[in-house]
């Protein structure tokens, strides 16, 4: 009695259509990800390098019923202007307080205790963007 092959003789005809087509995915893969990659990179760096006013808020403090102050740090270019919008929240989420603060002038690092008048008692306060002008 004879038996019957299923496959073909390891190494007699060359690698299998499958073995072609994962080697071919693996590539395709590996040239979308660098490419993903380096995109990825170009954004965050001109996000970091193409700003010219950014802000940071290094504490802020409920000082009573219908005000908040808050400690912001800005840095700029020296010609840059620009606007920084604050926002204070009550206990439940609800937006309390809003102000926008111009910034323009020479220096390049300003530190400003900033008031925000509120409607209810704000529980919070945060620093919601900065726009150039």
């Amino acid at each position: 009695m004879s038996s019957v092959r299923e496959s073909l003789p390891e190494g007699r005809y060359g690698r299998s259509a499958d073995e072609r087509a994962d080697g071919r995915l693996k590539i395709a893969g590996l040239v979308l990800g660098v490419l993903f990659t380096g995109l990825l990179g170009w954004f965050g760096w001109h996000y970091v390098v193409d700003a010219k006013l950014s802000a940071e808020v290094i504490k802020f403090e409920v000082v009573g019923d219908r005000e908040v102050q808050m400690h912001l740090e800005v840095r700029k270019d020296a010609g840059a202007a620009g606007t920084c919008t604050l926002r204070s929240r009550s206990e439940d989420g609800a937006e309390v307080g809003r102000k926008d603060v111009r910034f323009e002038g020479p220096r390049t690092r300003i530190d400003e205790v900033v008031s925000i008048r509120t409607t209810a008692r704000a529980t919070s306060a945060e620093l919601v963007g900065c726009t150039e002008r």
